[in-house]
């Protein structure tokens, strides 16, 4: 009876340890299929994650292209532009005395400058096209050479006429529907002034602009009509200004950059009466200077803000 019984407790050992190993090895083959079948999924996301990482790789590549291609062809177009605004040492012919401010916003600008000459006549123009940017550039590009049509080729010789011929061409250029059935809603800001040195006479005509000049320390504004380029469809007449001046005076044509420009401890505006007062306090000195004061000043108003503006400060003595 023992020894059935010490048998029974060895064929039941065996047999416990056999299922045992059965067990341990289906645990085994379960954790090993489980982390295989982990691997896998971790190795499929890992593959995910590369293909998503090459793909925004290309896109980042192909991004960076374009945006090189853009910048190329802004730069390109900044070198048009400025071949057609007359360069500072040009100014300076007709107006020894004389500086011009000139500070895009992007790389090609919506403000833009032109001088020329017509009989006894000297023109000096300073506008603010819609918008800044390729928008703007593309206006300006149109302004010259219209201003430059209406003077050299129709012999307009008054400001006001001028700004008329102008307002009328701007609006059939853009007086064209788009297919959306949209018409394109541009035009400029502008002031216009004919000096002849021989009458030592000044005729300014302006939409919106005004211009500034300084005699004896006083600042008298000429304002312009408050009648936008291009946006003129009843055509109203603008004005002609005549001045007489003397020697020592100064002419001062702007856009609205300037002080428009956030800053300063505030972050307000600069606003024309800080402007003004700038313009009174630099007067006497040398063109030269007061153009690098112009700057520094507007470099330290501005500190860490974004330039919100296209910037352009002309400033001369008409002899």
């Amino acid at each position: 009876m023992n020894l059935v019984f010490f048998i029974g407790i060895l064929v039941l050992s065996r047999l416990l340890t056999y299922l045992s190993e059965i067990v341990f090895v289906v645990l085994v083959s379960i954790f090993v299929t489980i982390l295989i079948n982990k691997y896998r999924t971790l190795r499929n996301v890992l593959e995910e994650k590369n293909n998503a990482l090459k793909i925004i790789e290309h896109q980042n590549a192909m991004l960076e292209q374009r945006e090189k291609d853009i910048t190329d062809s802004l730069i390109y177009a900044q070198r048009i532009q400025e071949a057609r605004l007359p360069s500072e040492e040009y100014f300076k012919k007709h107006f020894p005395s004389s500086f011009i401010f000139f500070k895009p916003k992007d790389i090609v600008s919506g403000d833009f400058y032109w001088i020329g000459e017509k009989n006894e006549w000297i023109y000096v123009v300073a506008a603010d096209c819609t918008g800044h940017g390729v928008s703007g550039a593309l206006i300006s590009m149109i302004g010259i050479e219209i201003i430059e049509k209406a003077i050299n080729e129709y012999n307009i010789e008054m400001p006001s006429k001028i700004l008329s011929y102008l307002n009328e061409s701007l609006e059939k250029t853009f007086n064209r529907e788009k297919s959306y059935g949209e018409a394109i809603m541009d035009g400029m800001d502008i002031g216009l002034c004919a000096i002849n040195k021989k009458e030592k006479k000044v005729i300014y005509s302006g939409a919106y602009f005004p211009m500034y000049i300084i005699r004896d320390n006083s600042l008298t504004q000429i304002k312009g009509d408050k009648i936008i380029i291009g946006m003129n469809p009843d055509r109203v007449p603008y004005t002609d200004h005549e001045i007489d001046i003397k020697s020592n005076d100064i002419l001062y044509m702007f856009s609205d950059g300037y002080a428009d420009q956030f800053g300063g401890s505030d972050n307000r505006k600069f606003m024309y009466r800080r402007f003004r007062y700038l313009l009174i306090n630099i007067h006497k000195f040398n063109a030269e200077d007061q153009k690098s004061i112009l700057e520094e000043n507007f470099a330290n108003w501005m500190g860490e803000n974004p330039q919100v503006d296209d910037i352009m400060v002309l400033g001369f003595k008409s002899f």
